[in-house]
């Protein structure tokens, strides 16, 4: 779902904290904190957002997290959005911008990984069962990121017509502007089945995980991140802070798997 979250601190607490977090509250000069833009993938948003909490508690710095389908974000990156910060939930968009050249190739990395599962509303109460017996028979709706541009879409519609499922289904997907929306179609219960990512599923209770897709069904479920070729210099630390090992903490525990370096806390 698209959202821009605007994570504001008001500059007196940032003052009492001062004693126990040094850095908060200082900048290059002496002049206010830089406001960041960090362009996120929306499955990362619920990791995300908290993270830029802790970080602008602990520094200062304003970041606007924009959190929507990895194909949208390249698409206003490519239109002049000032995003600072790019992370997507596939490679390509990233290559996309990168044939633009309007991502720095240096700083590019694969950050995280992940799954891709069937999931049912929790009050349907459905027995896990394999994904060919869950929807050769499918007459409700499958919700599923747009499967021409949504990573987890391309990534469903991959697997689906790797196990020969995609012709008896196509009928059937009701396609969302991205993968949380996908979610939020079975959680109200407007879906029978939709195929999110595992840390989508892990993060609701109103739904139940059916099976998990075989990864040789798709391709490999990498989020590469990278600054952009106008990004700040002040967006560096944050960059830092987000391969970071408080970071990797936060994803692995939300199930990514984490794949970058550890860079450092740079927000201490």
């Amino acid at each position: 779902m698209h959202r821009a979250i605007m994570i504001t601190l008001v500059y007196a607490t940032c003052l009492s904290l001062a004693v126990m977090l040094p850095g908060c509250g200082k900048s290059s000069g002496g002049s206010a904190p830089a406001e960041l833009q960090l362009y996120v993938a929306a499955s990362t948003a619920h990791v995300i957002e908290p993270l830029m909490v802790e970080y602008q508690n602990r520094t200062g710095v304003v970041v606007r997290v924009n959190a929507a389908a990895s194909s949208t974000l390249a698409r206003q990156i490519e239109q002049g959005a000032p995003a600072d910060v790019y992370l997507s939930a596939n490679e390509k968009w990233m290559d996309h911008l990168a044939g633009k050249k309007l991502i720095d190739p240096a700083s590019r990395r694969d950050l995280l990984g992940n799954r891709l599962v069937l999931v049912a509303p929790a009050s349907h109460n459905t027995p896990a069962m394999s994904i060919s017996d869950a929807l050769s028979k499918l007459d409700g709706r499958l919700a599923m990121g747009d499967p021409d541009a949504v990573p987890a879409g391309l990534y469903g519609k991959a697997a689906l017509q790797s196990m020969k499922l995609w012709a008896a289904v196509e009928p059937h997907v009701a396609a969302a502007k991205d993968v949380r929306s996908a979610l939020l179609l079975v959680e109200r219960g407007e879906a029978d089945f939709g195929i999110v990512y595992a840390t989508d599923a892990a993060s609701s209770q109103r739904v139940t995980t059916v099976a998990t897709f075989d990864e040789n069904t798709h391709k490999p479920i990498r989020y590469p991140i990278a600054l952009t070729t106008q990004a700040q210099a002040a967006v560096n630390p944050l960059f830092d802070y987000l391969l970071s090992s408080t970071s990797r903490e936060a994803f692995e525990a939300a199930g990514f798997t984490f794949y970058a370096n550890d860079g450092g806390d740079d927000a201490r």
